[in-house]
């Protein structure tokens, strides 16, 4: 991305804070396992198991969604805008109908389980198999909106 472009829209999806307590929960849960092998084996089971427990967390939050006056970046993909078609705010079941059985196995997708809204939108490129993206997101209108077309 340029310094020039505008930014219209940026999201990160990151994860809720309830997973990063789940990660400690899973380092006191490891330092529990190893403790009958003394308390150095608990505390770097505890260290160990917090670290890895939250690189995943921190992954799973790391996707950002951005749009810029002509191009959409999502995680590794940039995308010109004039190669995408009208964007549908997904909520709730309609969201979830378009992760499951109606999903398409080439469409591009980026979804995340604790975000239960989506924004679908085709691409028209005739050279891209892809027949569409599926983003999720936490604000599907706004996204939308961003996007140019609705």
């Amino acid at each position: 991305m340029t310094s020039t472009s505008r930014i219209i829209y940026d999201e990160r999806l990151t994860a809720p804070k309830t997973w990063w307590v789940l990660a400690a929960l899973f380092g006191i849960s490891l330092a529990l396992v190893f403790f009958p092998y003394g308390p150095v084996a608990a505390l770097i089971a505890l260290a160990i198991g917090t670290c890895l427990a939250g690189m995943y967390v921190s992954a799973q939050g790391s996707t950002r969604i951005r749009v810029t006056g002509d191009t959409l970046f999502v995680a590794d993909a940039r995308i010109p805008l004039k190669d995408l078609g009208q964007p549908e705010a997904l909520h709730g079941e309609e969201a979830r109908a378009w992760r499951t059985y109606k999903a398409d196995l080439r469409a591009f997708m980026v979804m995340r389980s604790f975000l239960p809204n989506a924004v679908r939108v085709e691409v028209l490129d005739p050279d891209d198999p892809t027949p569409y993206l599926y983003l999720s997101t936490r604000t599907p209108d706004l996204l939308a909106k961003a996007l140019g077309k609705e």
